[in-house]
């Protein structure tokens, strides 16, 4: 496989990981289930390995930005679909912008 490959796909992983470690720990702030916050941290944990093995593939300082820009694309995402959270026009601007800037920094 190829490094831009390899690079995306642990990305996307350890982005996914990390989202689920979200989910983890805003269902527990809700529900008061002190396992959720425990699964939450393994969760992390198991996200932050993915997220190292991706720097192999990429700089650091483009992997970062992708890496935080497709976590708070796919956070508010989760927020609004999931626990019914409203986000602001101004928000849904920064995410559309968000993704335009996951694409340039990829083509650059």
């Amino acid at each position: 496989m190829s490094a831009k490959i390899l690079f995306w796909l642990f990305t996307l992983i350890g982005a996914g990981l990390e989202i689920t470690g979200d989910i983890f720990f805003k269902k527990w702030v809700i529900e008061n289930k002190p396992f959720l916050v425990w699964m939450g941290f393994i969760v992390y944990l198991i996200a932050t390995v993915f997220w190292a093995i991706s720097l192999k593939y990429e700089m650091l300082s483009k992997a970062i930005s992708i890496f935080t820009i497709l976590n708070l694309v796919i956070v508010s995402l989760v927020g609004v679909l999931i626990f019914k959270e409203n986000i602001s026009l101004l928000s849904k601007i920064g995410i559309i912008l968000g993704v335009i800037s996951i694409i340039l920094i990829q083509r650059g």
